[in-house]
């Protein structure tokens, strides 16, 4: 592809409201994954190796959680005087009501750069989210894309009928055509689910908001153009009205913006499912600060587990994911959990199916969550410690305890 041709959107603004009190002072996007990772990595990464010029990532909440992190784009090379990375915010005053403020789904996102995609020129679109693991090579699907003059393309996965009603549904026939979504309905015809990863033929899908927001606008003052998600209005018309194929994503792919696919996501990783770090020239490129290498002393006993740099565990740790700087002293015990930076578990403690965010203390009487009856993850079973939280006495399977606490 020629330099300019193709314009990448990250869309990183979402609030993340479905991973409660971890996402309270942090963009969801900035959540970590395998200890050394944050979920932005991943399609920044993508979009680095497809050598795209022109990156913007479109945040909206808790943007300074992630601002430092993002760098200006320079982790991923996009640092330069033209062109670049770009950091999209919610503005006022640019234009109509509709093209304003905080948008509600990743469509009406869409709408409210109308008009800066216009503006930059770019003739083709690739749009990521910013908080599921992939790592594929896009380049030939963005130059398919384009040979074909296709409308639209759309990266798909197979998951289960369970996991499938959860997401948006892609019915396609000859030649990976698509003629038909189903939208998280509760018996989905196929496992065929839309990864919100798209390209888009800029022209067709400029035309199509437009369109769209003049049938949908119902002249009230409201900044919600009533776009929704890409499942919602969007895609169905660009079905309608051109050609959209789908292609099957090449390798492990999983949406992780709730609890229970969060966790499912690492049991993966630790049960050797997850092939995104093992791509021959596609790292996973990420931004986190320099530590020494971990330290398993003599009394530790560590199963099935990642241990990030700056660790130090004299404890137990079974099927977990310790991120930077945890601390796991002897006598303490660490099960089928995340742990973020910065934790410490005293001698005593027990952790079992939690996810425990940065800076906590877990003391000698914390006995946090408990052993799971079912086999895959599920929210009620899962405890979710926000950060700086101090804990000295029993956590009950599937709470929630908000940043800051003392339980």
């Amino acid at each position: 592809m020629r330099r300019g041709e193709v314009l990448a959107i990250v869309q990183a603004g979402g609030q993340g409201s479905r991973m409660d009190v971890l996402t309270r002072e942090r963009a969801k996007p900035a959540l970590p994954f395998g200890g050394v990772h944050r979920l932005v990595d991943f399609a920044m990464s993508s979009l680095y190796h497809a050598e795209l010029d022109d990156v913007w990532v479109s945040v909206q909440y808790q943007v300074a959680s992630i601002d430092d992190y993002l760098a200006g784009g320079r982790p991923w090379s996009l640092d330069r005087n033209r062109g670049g990375f770009r950091r999209m915010v919610p503005q006022t005053g640019t234009g109509p009501t509709s093209e304003e403020g905080f948008a509600s789904g990743n469509a009406d996102l869409l709408l409210k750069l109308h008009a800066e995609i216009a503006a930059q020129g770019a003739e083709h679109l690739v749009v990521t989210s910013a908080d599921h693991i992939f790592n594929m090579d896009l380049r030939p699907v963005i130059e398919d894309h384009a040979a074909r003059g296709s409308t639209a393309t759309l990266v798909t996965a197979e998951v289960s009928k369970k996991e499938a009603s959860d997401n948006v549904v892609v019915l396609s026939g000859r030649g990976g055509v698509v003629r038909d979504l189903e939208v998280k309905v509760s018996r989905p015809s196929t496992g065929t689910v839309a990864t919100e990863i798209f390209v888009y033929r800029t022209e067709a899908l400029l035309e199509a908001l437009s369109t769209l927001r003049a049938e949908i606008d119902d002249g009230g003052s409201d900044d919600d153009s009533g776009l929704g998600d890409f499942g919602e209005h969007l895609l169905p018309r660009l079905i309608e009205t051109g050609t959209v194929r789908a292609v099957p994503i090449d390798g492990y792919w999983r949406d992780l913006g709730q609890p229970h696919t969060y966790l499912q996501g690492h049991r993966d990783l630790l049960a050797g499912k997850v092939d995104v770090f093992s791509r021959p020239g596609r790292p996973v490129i990420a931004h986190w600060p320099d530590r020494p290498a971990a330290r398993v002393r003599a009394s530790a006993r560590v199963m099935d587990s990642l241990l990030s740099p700056g660790c130090d565990v004299a404890g137990e740790v079974e099927g977990s994911v310790l991120g930077p700087g945890v601390v796991v002293e002897k006598g303490a015990r660490v099960a089928d959990s995340v742990i973020f930076g910065e934790v410490v578990v005293r001698a005593g403690a027990v952790v079992q199916t939690a996810i425990v965010d940065d800076h906590t203390e877990l003391r000698r009487t914390a006995l946090v969550g408990a052993v799971p009856s079912a086999r895959l993850a599920r929210d009620e079973d899962i405890v979710l410690v926000g950060r700086d939280c101090v804990i000295d006495g029993p956590v009950a399977a599937g709470a929630r305890l908000e940043p800051g606490t003392t339980a």
